[in-house]
């Protein structure tokens, strides 16, 4: 099974996609849709899904896993982000794909068994369990 996995935003949108094979987990591509925060923010989402496109196009995943929106006290953060969200929600109805969302702490407790994990042990977890 080939999985597509997305953190969402508008300057930054980071992205995974991993194949499963029984129990084996293995790194097909990773990286980052960047886009000038000069750009006006309709040009940025549709570089976003252009973005997606391309890798769904690409890779043929089966599912999308999307970070699931947390609201924190900066709501104009958390707006651009939703609507980041709502562009990959978009193009994974557009391609048939399920998405399954998560929240933050659902991700680090995955990764590392712990829900309140810094994101530098998420990261080293991510690095080791893929071999990067």
């Amino acid at each position: 099974m080939i999985v597509l996995g997305i953190d969402p935003g508008t300057a930054r949108l980071g992205y995974g996609v991993v194949e499963r094979q029984g129990s084996t987990l293995t790194r097909r591509d990773y990286g980052c849709l960047e886009s000038s925060k000069d750009r006006p923010l309709e040009q940025r989402l549709l570089l976003i899904h252009e973005g997606l496109t391309d890798l769904i196009e690409s890779h043929r995943p089966e599912a999308v896993g999307v970070e699931r929106l947390f609201f924190n006290k900066n709501t104009q953060t958390a707006m651009a982000v939703g609507q980041a969200r709502g562009v990959v929600l978009l193009t994974a109805a557009q391609h048939g794909l399920p998405v399954f969302e998560y929240g933050p702490h659902e991700v680090k407790l995955a990764v590392t068994g712990y829900g309140r994990a810094p994101k530098d042990q998420v990261q080293r977890m991510v690095q080791l369990v893929l071999s990067m």
